[in-house]
């Protein structure tokens, strides 16, 4: 039989905002969090791009010190993401045999493993720390986690680029279907805003270049984009069995209704300008949460803000939706956020969430000249969802062609 899954605990730490609550405030405001960056290696590295969408609060003022010490900036956003969806979730007295993680990242470690490099050409062997490779592994976010809240259901780890939290997220929904836990901590987490990261990014033409204008810089649909802007945090979702939930009386966002992945086979970085993959997986979440296409309500779109990303999207949404996309809101949330890479399916999948558990649709800002071979209705200030019963997906695709979705159905 069929379980219903539901979300019941939120929680996030991002260039908007330290907390869930006030990041998703800043959106609704139509805030920006890309800023100049101001560390010296920035001009040390004459990098091209010098800004990024930073986390608003450092992790280093929320943390005790032995703890960030030991822990990768990734793991530190991760902690803090998950800590404040378990307390938002009311600190579930579950058996920790039933309780799991499904954590993502798209990148891991990199300030740990850069830095160490470093201390090696630098200072030689034995001033590199003893804890470098559990600090740099791509699970260290989850297993951080895992050993704060005890979850010994399983621990896991998704690396598949920019889908990587989106598909954590349908792992997290499998893993509840077929019994395996009650309970599980699911998101993703991102710290790449280091100049090497910067350095290839621009290389490949990938990141906005304007430097003179960070708040504006992400634009997606816009016809002047011209790359997405890098970011970092987390972002966490407590995710359990209805059953589970109602049982200590828990408060409910939304229903997590499954999701689907799939891959484009294409190309490492370019997707597929034909968007059949992409296409297939949105439909498939869709079928998978036992709804049509018409039952669609919102959309929060991957929509990076890059020349050829933002309209590969836009041919798979018209793929699967036909006319009726047109009556869609379409929100971006990226162009607030940065790209957070690993970690932009999970915030992204929190602002679905809370769109539908509170009927508003956020909005995407810098869209000044809306690129006309990409027709959306794009929400540009915060928009009322209908009421009844409410759909909505959220897309994630990254480099490699990894296509994942989830679908969420309104309480």
């Amino acid at each position: 039989m069929t379980k219903k899954i539901v979300i019941t605990g939120i929680g996030a730490t991002s260039p908007l905002g330290g907390t869930a609550a006030d990041t998703w405030s800043a959106l609704l405001a139509g805030e920006s969090g890309a800023t100049t960056l101001e560390q010296p290696w920035v001009q040390e590295t004459h990098l091209p791009v010098t800004f990024a969408a930073q986390a608003r609060v450092s992790p280093t003022t929320v943390l005790e010190r032995h703890e960030t010490k030991r822990l990768d900036p990734s793991s530190q956003f991760a902690l803090i993401a998950g800590r404040e969806a378990w307390a938002d979730a009311g600190s579930p007295g579950v058996d920790p045999g039933r309780l799991a993680v499904d954590w993502a990242t798209g990148i891991g470690g990199v300030w740990t493993l850069l830095d160490a490099w470093d201390t090696l050409r630098e200072r030689g062997p034995r001033r590199v720390l003893p804890m470098t490779v559990p600090m740099l592994m791509p699970n260290g976010p989850a297993a951080a986690i895992g050993m704060d809240l005890h979850a010994r259901a399983g621990i896991r780890t998704v690396v598949s680029a920019c889908a990587s939290s989106t598909e954590s997220i349908a792992n997290a929904y499998d893993r509840l279907q077929q019994g395996l836990a009650d309970v599980v901590i699911a998101g993703g987490s991102e710290a790449a805003i280091h100049p090497l990261p910067i350095a290839s990014f621009a290389a490949m033409q990938a990141l906005s270049k304007r430097n003179d204008d960070p708040a504006t810089a992400s634009r997606p649909y816009d016809i002047t984009r011209d790359g997405f802007v890098l970011g970092e945090g987390a972002a966490a979702l407590v995710i359990e069995t209805e059953e589970h939930a109602k049982a200590r009386g828990a408060h409910i966002y939304a229903e997590l209704l499954g999701g689907s992945v799939t891959s484009d086979a294409y190309h490492i970085t370019a997707p597929d300008p034909e968007g059949s993959a992409a296409a297939r997986a949105m439909l498939e979440a869709i079928r998978n949460a036992g709804g049509s296409i018409s039952d669609v309500s919102h959309i929060n779109a991957h929509a990076t803000s890059t020349p050829v990303g933002d309209i590969a999207e836009y041919n798979a949404l018209r793929r699967v939706f036909g006319d009726l996309l047109d009556g869609i809101p379409v929100s971006a949330t990226k162009a607030s956020t940065g790209h957070l890479l690993g970690g932009a399916g999970a915030i992204e999948a929190f602002f679905t969430v809370k769109a539908l558990s509170e009927r508003i649709a956020p909005p995407t800002i810098n869209l000044t000249e809306q690129d006309p071979e990409i027709p959306l209705d794009v929400v540009t200030s915060p928009r009322a969802l209908p009421t009844g019963d409410l759909l909505a997906i959220s897309n994630s695709f990254g480099f490699g062609g990894h296509n994942a979705v989830v679908a969420f159905r309104s309480v």
